[in-house]
């Protein structure tokens, strides 16, 4: 199989003793009281809010960590293995801005845009994950994760991967997924969603991050820890010293997780990016990035934990050459590397902004990549050394059993998003090009697509939660968008 290993052993191990040399000496602020109380009475030496960690506790905590999990969907009716060479793509999270598909135009999201989002998600066959993919700018800022969770769970059976914005925040969401797969027990057995855990580059982590990673924790809830330097701003400008400070900051999580809950599920996650001197902005289309995310994966691996980065994203602000030049890019490294969960397709604008359009292009990306690391099948069967003799000189295939048998195996059958016409035939439907191409199949999916609909006990029991929810922040549940 075709694999891409990105660092060397030798440099792992220096990468290695590196973060445990900045995790001892320089430290990691820690802005959460349980938190630092429960580094000091570890082992840790805590100055103020600076927390320095023995190497010792490191290493016996990543120990901890479980190399896999299972990821399930809605109804517990389908599982994903996150671990190994296991690679689930999935919009990235938490984008503003949205391209409208009839103007062109990137405007802030609404409830409407990540209702769409949700459900082509739900139909498209390469993406097998949903994310919390916008922040809706016409939802009341203070159940927005949550809300965003709402729509996801109304509209698609697909597992998921979100986070919360602020400390009661993750336990809403997480009594949302208990109120659909039926109680705690069901849930913590059974994930539904991964929860993103973000710590603040350079080597802190805030009072509401870490509480969520806690609280994954305490409810037995996937946490993926995504350190986000900035190369050159917020990290050291060299790739590799980059991932030391990445690397201290997952390792910093990992010790925050395991000392609440030996044994909790965690993720290695990334979002690098490169620091752009020349227009001071953050460009995680760059390959430098791409090779940075991968770098933090093969670390993970190192590690022997699950692993995750935001791949398959584009920094152009239209679906272009640049946005599939990067999106390729990003998408099929991380498969040669086996990220096990690649955040980003459908992401433009350095993940701030969403694309149907993009997402559309990005399945069949995913899908190619997919037939990537399957790699080469080499047996009796596909050398076909006895057709090729029948066949002979000047022969042709196209009748032979040997060719139905085998082409839907060997190929990959991409949808009407990629053109393989004549160019005669491509004139005449319409010359059009991959973004209209993509607009259409968007358009259309989201005419004909019906998602499996939620269950109907489960979605009494969703209803009950959610509206006991906007009672205590005080929301008419009239007042919300209509999905």
């Amino acid at each position: 199989m075709v694999r891409l290993t990105l660092p060397t052993t030798p440099e792992r191990d220096a990468i290695h003793t590196a973060s445990l040399t900045v995790l001892e000496n320089a430290g990691v602020k820690v802005n959460n009281r349980h938190a630092l109380d429960l580094l000091k009475e570890n082992g840790c030496t805590v100055d103020a809010d600076i927390v320095h960690m023995p190497p010792s506790l490191v290493e016996e905590s990543i120990k901890n960590a479980p190399a896999s999990f299972n990821l399930h969907t809605r109804e517990a009716d389908e599982t994903h293995t996150v671990g190994g060479d296991n690679v689930i793509y999935n919009p990235g999270s938490a984008a503003i801005f949205f391209t409208d598909r009839d103007t062109g135009e990137m405007r802030r999201a609404d409830a409407r845009d990540f209702k769409e989002l949700v459900r082509l998600t739900d139909a498209l066959p390469h993406i097998h994950a949903q994310s919390t993919a916008m922040v809706p700018a016409d939802v009341p800022d203070q159940i927005s994760d949550l809300y965003r969770l709402y729509v996801i769970l109304k509209n698609s059976s697909k597992p998921i991967v979100t986070g919360a914005f602020t400390k009661e925040g993750l336990t809403d969401m997480k009594n949302m997924l208990e109120a659909v797969a039926g109680g705690g027990d069901q849930l913590s057995g059974a994930p539904r969603a991964i929860f993103d855990c973000c710590p603040s580059s350079p080597l802190m982590w805030s009072d509401v991050t870490c509480q969520n990673l806690l609280d994954c924790a305490a409810y037995g809830i996937p946490a993926e820890i995504i350190p986000a330097p900035q190369m050159g701003a917020t990290s050291p400008v060299t790739i590799a010293g980059t991932i030391v400070e990445a690397n201290a900051e997952f390792l910093s999580g990992a010790v925050i997780s395991q000392l609440a809950e030996p044994g909790s599920p965690v993720v290695y996650g990334g979002s690098p990016s490169v620091f752009d001197m020349r227009h001071c902005t953050a460009r995680l289309g760059a390959v430098e990035a791409v090779m940075a995310a991968c770098a933090f994966a093969e670390m993970g691996k190192h590690y022997g934990v699950p692993t995750h980065g935001y791949l398959g994203l584009s920094d152009s602000k239209a679906v272009d050459a640049q946005s599939s030049f990067e999106s390729g890019m990003g998408i099929l490294l991380a498969a040669m590397a086996r990220v096990n969960v690649v955040s980003g397709p459908g992401m433009q604008a350095s993940e701030n902004c969403q694309s149907l359009e993009k997402l559309v292009i990005d399945n069949e990306l995913c899908g190619t990549a997919y037939r990537l690391i399957d790699g080469i099948r080499v047996d009796a069967e596909t050398l076909a050394a006895e057709i090729i003799t029948k066949v002979g000189p000047g022969g042709h295939f196209l009748a032979e059993k040997h060719t139905r048998d085998h082409h839907r195996k060997e190929r990959f059958m991409p949808g009407d998003v990629i053109d393989r016409l004549s160019p005669d035939a491509w004139t005449k439907a319409g010359s059009k090009d991959a973004t209209r191409r993509a607009k259409e199949i968007a358009d259309e999916t989201l005419r004909e697509h019906t998602p499996k609909p939620l269950p109907k006990d489960s979605d009494e029991r969703l209803e009950t939660v959610f509206k006991t929810i906007l009672k205590r922040h005080g929301i008419n549940p009239n007042q919300l968008p209509t999905i």
